[in-house]
This record gives structure tokens, sequence and C-alpha cells, in this order.
């Protein structure tokens, strides 16, 4: 079983299982492509690269913002700095951004649901 349309998700926190191979295997399912999970579920999205991160990329995570403290931003195989007006508005909606590489991201993921924090994550598939 498998989604990939930005208007589908899975809802619930689920571990991140293994991610890699342009996509990610959680809650016994394979989704190919990029990743939210926040509050509300598992998200397909649409991003592939850090040149698509901007403030329209991160809509749905901004409409959680109420439920989110710390918000994990994965850029793909490696470190990519955000655009400075888009950490500005993040942290303007109250959370605290912490950009590391997809893998790093999902390992704290895995982490801090399990001590069920509020936390929500943006990953970029990785190849």
């Amino acid at each position: 079983m498998s989604f990939s349309e930005d208007e589908r998700h899975l809802p619930g926190r689920f571990a991140i299982d293994a991610y890699g191979d342009g996509g990610f295997r959680f809650g016994d399912l394979s989704h190919r492509g990029s990743l939210l999970a926040l509050p509300s579920g598992m998200w397909a999205w649409r991003c592939g690269s850090p040149t698509d991160l901007d403030a329209a990329a991160f809509e749905r995570v901004l409409q959680e913002a109420e439920a989110i403290d710390t918000l994990l931003i994965g850029t793909g195989a490696d470190l990519a700095p955000l655009k400075r007006d888009l950490r500005q508005a993040l942290r303007e909606a109250g959370m605290v951004v912490e950009v590391m590489a997809t893998g790093a991201a999902a390992r704290t993921w895995n982490v801090l649901i399990a001590e069920e924090r509020r936390v929500a994550a943006a990953l970029l598939a990785v190849a």
C-alpha cells in the first residue's frame, strides 16, 4: 500500500522505519517522495529539493502550528540552509526550527515521538 497525492494522508504519528531510495517506510506503508509528519498525520509533500522550501511549501505546517513546539526539517542527503524569511515565518508561528539532513531528522523524529513531544517533521526524500 502506498500514497502519493497531497490530499491523502495517514492519520496518526508513526515512527519512520526506513528512508532512502526516494521515499520512506512507516506504519506498514511505503511512500515515494517527500513527507510531512504533522500532528494530523503523515502527508505526501511535493517538495523535491531545498530550493522548493518556501512559505507556500509550509502552509499545512503553519495551519497546525499551535500543536507544534519543534519542527524538524530534513533537507535531503546534505544540510542546506533555509531562506531567512521562511525561518522567520516558522519562528513567528511559535515553533523551534531545527534544520538537518533527512536521515538525522528522521532519527530525531523517532526519538521525539517516542517521548510524546509536540514535534513535526518536513522531510525531503533522499535518493
